[in-house]
């Protein structure tokens, strides 16, 4: 696995799209950086990071040889790749924060974006950019985020935990790879964070109410039932988990 260091950098995704642009990229190519100047997250958020704390990188794959009509199924495999990378360190209660936010005792570690091409009506490539918080302590203003080492009190090393995740990203897309769907599906909703609870959500319009998590639609739509014993679809934009 082919792996580029930089000290620092504006986003790695955006380094590794465009070195993708300028020549051949093999699998599982990673970019890590110490310090991210410019870090997205999921619908324009800004990623923060405590430059050296903490794994902000980006891994290419190339996805022309699957028979992918979902692309959340990789967001699956990502999410999936994160936590049972992480449950090898004995990292307690994770979850899975619909769409793809990590979540250790209910707060927030790591962050996800993944960014596919597509190339003549077919996805051709992802980059899978994550920033996860590993031995960063202070969250200041940020009550729901928490890193590996305040939940284990211990420190870790960032390239054993960047090779870890890289390695269980080539063990799922394999999945992936074989079409075996159910499989993802099932344990991508088995740590899907509050699933069968009830709770509480706010629409586009702010109006909160009260619902249960079902399952998540192959095209990645959270479906939630509600209180008419209904179940509705959502997607990212248009509902907010609270908790």
């Amino acid at each position: 696995m082919p792996i580029i260091k930089l000290s620092a950098i504006d986003s790695t995704n955006t380094y590794l799209k465009r070195l993708c642009a300028e020549m051949p990229v093999e699998d599982y190519t990673a970019v890590i950086t110490e310090h991210q100047t410019k870090g997205r997250g999921q619908m324009g958020g800004v990623w923060n990071s405590e430059s050296s704390k903490n794994l902000t990188f980006s891994v290419y794959k190339g996805l022309l040889e699957f028979q992918l009509e979902h692309p959340f199924y990789v967001s699956m495999v990502v999410s999936l790749a994160v936590l049972k990378a992480l449950e090898s360190f004995a990292i307690p209660k994770l979850n899975i924060k619909w769409p793809n936010d990590i979540l250790a005792e209910s707060k927030k570690i790591c962050g996800i974006l993944i960014e596919n091409s597509i190339k003549q009506g077919q996805y051709a490539s992802t980059v899978i950019g994550m920033g996860l918080n590993v031995n960063q302590t202070q969250f200041d203003n940020l009550p729901k985020a928490s890193s590996l080492k305040l939940i284990s009190g211990k420190d870790f090393d960032l390239d054993e935990i960047a090779h870890r995740i890289i390695e269980q990203l080539q063990v799922y897309f394999e999945i992936l790879k074989r079409v075996d769907l159910q499989v993802l599906k099932t344990e991508y909703e088995n740590y899907l964070f509050r699933k069968n609870k009830p709770s509480t959500f706010k629409d586009a319009e702010g109006s909160v109410f009260l619902g249960i998590i079902k399952s998540v639609s192959d095209t990645g739509m959270l479906q939630v039932l509600l209180e008419d014993d209904v179940v509705k679809e959502f997607d990212l934009k248009t509902i907010t988990l609270l908790y």
